[in-house]
Parts: structure tokens; sequence; C-alpha cells
């Protein structure tokens, strides 16, 4: 027994640092925190067992799971501020939950490998974002898109989102800003649009891996339910700090640094599809 839960400890410990990484990241950048879990349980997984071919199916589906309750968490914080769109949450929640839908039909068709690969890709294109934005912080409407922009870009949001295992808020504080919205009021609407995104994502990768032989201990379809509820217990207590921060700190320094992070974590992916 003493040798069993050394063996788990390192693992235990580890998914517990990245729930807090990842609430913290969720709540001053807007996002899900995805982008750290992932690679956290990609890496962490194998001590659960099951088929490594599952792995990042299973990392996906845990971290869309454990999104749920960081954005919920970080968009109550951002709301005691006041900066909370929730009329964008609205109007884009239809085509987003659509979205998701598209992307796990295509999850469910892709290996793990090939799942992997496009993590990687979606990685290194958000990691040039925060290390030198696309594009500088002016303005270019003082309107949201409507009609059929909207549906095309919330759409395209869920379906890269749950393809990744991200709640989507690069993406969206970049539209957001892009179309006047100020970036704390971006960064807070974005972590409601993560919670869009995640419950259907959870949900549908959850039936997705129904029967699915051989997956880690723990797993309800593709997602780990004791992975997912260690992640969220400890990202949920940081994530009101990361709101607060996002409200009281200079962004572009923790920017850069997240963006190496997301870079590193890019190449780790690289190596591992191709491998």
């Amino acid at each position: 027994m003493t040798g069993l839960l050394a063996s788990w400890l390192p693992g235990l410990v580890a998914l517990l640092v990245a729930g807090l990484l990842a609430g913290f990241a969720a709540g001053i950048f807007g996002i899900g925190g995805g982008f750290v879990v992932v690679p956290a349980l990609i890496a962490l997984l194998p001590v659960l067992g099951g088929d490594p071919a599952e792995y990042a199916h299973v990392a996906i589906g845990t971290s869309l799971a454990t999104i749920v309750f960081t954005s919920l968490r970080s968009v109550q914080a951002h709301a005691r501020h006041g900066a909370v769109d929730f009329d964008i949450l609205k109007s884009w929640a239809p085509w987003i939950v659509l979205g998701v839908g598209a992307g796990i039909l295509l999850a469910r068709l892709i290996d793990g490998r090939g799942l992997t690969l496009i993590f990687a890709v979606g990685v290194f294109a958000m990691s040039t974002h925060f290390i030198a934005p696309w594009i500088g912080n002016r303005p270019m409407s003082d309107r949201m898109p409507t009609g059929v922009m909207r549906a095309s870009i919330a759409g395209g949001l869920g379906t890269f989102s749950s393809l990744l295992g991200i709640g989507g808020g690069t993406i969206a504080v970049v539209v957001m800003t892009l179309c006047g919205r100020s970036i704390h009021r971006a960064i807070a609407t974005a972590a409601g649009l993560g919670f869009v995104i995640a419950v259907p994502g959870t949900i549908g990768f959850a039936i997705i891996g129904m029967g699915v032989p051989d997956l880690p201990m723990g797993s309800l379809g593709y997602v780990n339910v004791p992975g997912a509820a260690i992640i969220a217990c400890t990202s949920m207590l940081t994530a009101p700090l990361g709101a607060a921060a996002a409200h009281s700190l200079p962004a572009a320094p923790l920017k850069r640094v997240f963006g190496l992070y997301l870079l590193f974590v890019s190449v780790i992916m690289f190596r591992n599809a191709w491998f």
C-alpha cells in the first residue's frame, strides 16, 4: 500500500499544481486553462494505465471537464467587477455549441497522434499571439460581428476549442478587442465563453469514448473523473486570484511569459506526435 501511494504521489502533486496554474491563467487571461491541463494530463495519464493511443482524447475530454468549473468560477469573479458582457454570451452561445458538436465529430474520426498534432499546431499559433500580438491594440470596428460573420467566428471558435480541449479565450479576446471592447471586458466575457464551450464538449467526449476499451482507470468515456476532480478543485481556488490580477496588474509581461510557456509546450507536443 505504501509503495502504491509513493508511485501515485508525484502524479497527484503534479495534477494539483497544474490545477493551480490553470485556474490562475483562466482568471488573468480569460482562457479555460486547457493549454496547461492537456500537456500535464498527457504526461501523467500513464500512471492510471490504459492504451497510450487514447491519451490525447482522454486529456482533451478531461481538460474540457475542468474548464466547466474553472470558467464558471472565473466568470463569477469577473462579474463582481461588472465586466462580463452577457449579451455577447447569449448571442454567441448557440453558434458555439454547434461548432463544439462539429469538433467532437471530427475528434471521433482522428486518432491520438493526429489529435496531438492538431493541439501542437494550435498551441504554437496561440504562443505567437502572446509573445508578439498579431495586430495592435487599435480597434477595427466599434461593433461586434453579427449575422453570418458571427455564426462563422463563433462556430469556428467552438470547433477549434473542442479539438484542443481549451476554452477559446485567446481568440475571443482578440475578436472583442478588435471590435472596440476593452481588454478587461474582453477577458471577463471570454471566461464565460469557456463555460459555453466546455459543457457540451465534456458531454460529447464522454459519449464518443463510451465503449472504447483499455482507457485509463476512472475514465467515463474520454473524461477521466479523478483527474478532472483534482484539477478542478485547485483551479477553482486560483481562478478568482487571476481575475483580481487581471484588473490590477499590467498584462503585457505576463502574456509574454505565458507565450514562451506555450511555445515550449508546442515543441513537446510536436515531438510526441512525431515519435
